[in-house]
């Protein structure tokens, strides 16, 4: 259960702060005043650690309980995020049908990080079938260094599994398109501060992002009605 104990205000005030955040193109300042109006004085930097706060916890809520399962066919990509002035990366994952997979912000773009993300995807996930990517090389890189660690659990006595590799531009137009709902919400925030609130603040866009797209087992409730429910 997530505790909103001792905070100087109620769930019912804090959830749609963080909520309208995570979802619209919004600032804290635009925060502020819209909470003002509704007769809540409350500053734009208390609404920041309510959403570093709050966001990790409700997407973690949601991933363990929640989460629908995704297909075992994957696209994945990276996008940029600019934190402190620098350029960052995101690497993202979709089905053929558009759930989300999973997601993992990177200081860099190499075969460690890409490994890290499929490691991440596949822990949350499960195994994939099959594996579209671009042509980067760390990215195929990181699959052929999991692909090679299947083989010796194989030897071992696991049974032998590998993922299918493809490299087919237009096969990950469907991922490339999913970038543009969460640069959407990113990009007014002119760039973030740090590495840690940039990764709460995606890590609760990403969450809204998977329940607009119906991946909460709920489906019958209203995305904002699903949001707020993980809280109780």
């Amino acid at each position: 259960m997530i505790c909103f104990k001792w905070r100087h205000f109620q769930k019912e005030i804090i959830l749609p702060a963080v909520r309208w955040y995570l979802s619209y193109s919004l600032s804290y300042r635009d925060l502020e005043e819209m909470m003002l109006e509704r007769g809540i004085n409350v500053d734009h930097s208390t609404i920041n650690r309510w959403v570093i706060h709050y966001s990790p916890l409700l997407e973690n809520e949601f991933r363990k309980n929640h989460k629908r399962k995704v297909g075992g066919s994957w696209r994945m990509d990276e996008t940029y995020i600019k934190i402190k002035g620098t350029w960052h990366y995101l690497y993202r994952a979709v089905d053929k049908e558009g759930g989300t997979i999973d997601f993992m912000l990177s200081k860099k773009r190499d075969e460690n990080s890409a490994k890290a993300f499929f490691v991440k995807a596949i822990g949350s996930s499960g195994l994939p079938q099959k594996v579209t990517i671009d042509k980067s090389g760390s990215n195929n890189a990181g699959l052929n260094t999991i692909n090679l660690q299947l083989i010796i659990f194989s030897i071992l006595g696991c049974a032998l599994m590998q993922i299918d590799i493809r490299q087919i531009k237009y096969l990950n137009n469907i991922v490339e398109q999913d970038h543009r709902g969460i640069k959407r919400v990113t990009n007014p925030m002119m760039g973030f501060k740090a590495f840690h609130s940039a990764e709460a603040t995606i890590a609760g866009i990403e969450l809204y992002r998977m329940l607009r797209k119906g991946q909460h087992t709920a489906k019958s409730m209203a995305a904002f009605e699903q949001f707020y429910a993980l809280a109780e």
